[in-house]
């Protein structure tokens, strides 16, 4: 077995990171969902009243296209 090159070390690197980022979503999911959850409903920028507005606006885009 030759030395690896530094390409296949960032490679191996790199896939250990992605597989380590995703073991610890799929771990920690339900709580990772409630913690998203709650910094979406605090955002003070974001008024419910327009994405009521945007889901039937794309509602009735979508009934007037058939």
């Amino acid at each position: 077995m030759g030395k690896a090159s530094g390409a296949k070390q960032a490679t191996v690197v790199v896939a250990a990171l992605a597989f380590g980022w995703l073991a610890i979503e799929i771990a920690f999911k339900p709580f990772l969902d409630k913690l998203r959850s709650s910094i979406d409903k605090s955002d003070p920028a974001k008024d419910p009243d327009d994405t009521d507005k945007d889901a039937s606006f794309a509602a009735a885009a979508a009934s007037s296209e058939t």
